[in-house]
């Protein structure tokens, strides 16, 4: 059974950093595709950053350069590293993982969630 456990959301100014991870259970992380989700309230849940088998890696327009998605073999974990973070980025983030990567969405049947980790950033 494949289980996702994302750790270090938090609270944090405009302008600073966090660092999310995700422990991954059950499948390698070189297992299909592994990426980054994130949902604010009131709005849809959307893709962040991917990390195809072959480590390419694909984000959304709104964190390129500011996030960098990558992942550690001997750990099994996938993490997401986020910089210059503005209000704009407070969400709950989602680590999962499917078949493939498309763009900065997983596609492919079955997905699979963790249970998320809450960013806040203030202004």
């Amino acid at each position: 059974q494949v289980q996702l456990v994302e750790s270090g959301g938090g609270s944090v100014q405009a302008g600073g950093s966090l660092t999310l991870s995700c422990v991954v259970s059950g499948i390698n992380v070189v297992s299909g595709c592994m990426g980054w989700f994130r949902q604010a309230p009131g709005q849809e849940r959307k893709g962040v950053a991917t990390l195809t088998a072959g480590g390419l890696r694909a984000y959304d327009n709104s964190v390129k350069g500011r996030f960098f998605i990558s992942r550690d073999l001997a750990k099994n974990t996938v993490s997401l590293q986020m910089n210059t973070l503005t209000p704009e980025d407070t969400a709950m983030y989602y680590c999962a993982t499917g078949k493939w990567c498309l763009g900065a969405d997983i596609t492919g049947s079955p997905i699979t969630w963790g249970q998320g980790t809450q960013v806040s950033v203030s202004s």
